[in-house]
């Protein structure tokens, strides 16, 4: 005889009041995912590397014409608030402070993933698509390859590139910008 176990979901409301009483607190790596509470891998030296050159490139060739805001929450639904690595945001005058960025907010969002590729395409990429989120990449730090991932649909993306070392990327709401696989993996 097998056991069906029950699994318990949360709302992003219900998940909030966790963090207010202190049940959760922001010392726990921890992101909302289809309403359950999903521990966050620790964060390794090449993996903040490679999240800092992509701050920093990024904030240099954009500047004022986005918020960037780097392993906040985004709000996609009821029962999702990822934490990606890298969120471009349409400029507010409060910088979000009322609320967190909504899928109509955002222009791109960066995973950067060493031990957690199969997690981030299997789960999250889906997840961004359902949310209509316009643009995701995903920075493989193993294989040294880029995702680029457009033209959301029901649970994935139309569009996929894999960009490698030597190739150029824009990014699709900044045509005039252009970004290189070696700036954002570093000599």
């Amino acid at each position: 005889m097998t056991v069906q176990l029950l699994r318990r979901k949360f709302t992003v409301e219900q998940y909030h009041k966790m963090i207010e009483s202190g049940i959760l607190t922001e010392d726990d790596r921890v992101e909302l995912i289809r309403g359950e509470i999903i521990e966050m891998s620790p964060i390794g030296t090449k993996h903040a590397a490679c999240v800092n050159r992509l701050v920093n490139l990024l904030v240099q060739l954009l500047g004022k014409r986005i918020i960037l805001a780097s392993q906040n929450p985004v709000a996609l639904n009821n029962n999702s608030e990822p934490q990606p690595d890298v969120a471009l945001l349409k400029p507010r005058d409060d910088f979000y402070e009322t609320a967190h960025p909504q899928p109509q907010d955002i222009f791109l969002l960066i995973e950067v993933a060493d031990s957690t590729v199969n997690y981030d395409r299997e789960e999250k990429i889906p997840l961004y698509a359902q949310a209509k989120i316009i643009e995701v990449w995903l920075v493989d730090i193993n294989e040294q390859i880029i995702e680029v991932y457009r033209e959301p649909a029901t649970d994935s993306y139309q569009n996929m590139q894999k960009l490698t070392r030597g190739q150029t990327l824009s990014i699709q709401a900044f045509s005039d910008v252009m970004v290189t696989v070696d700036e954002i993996f570093g000599r």
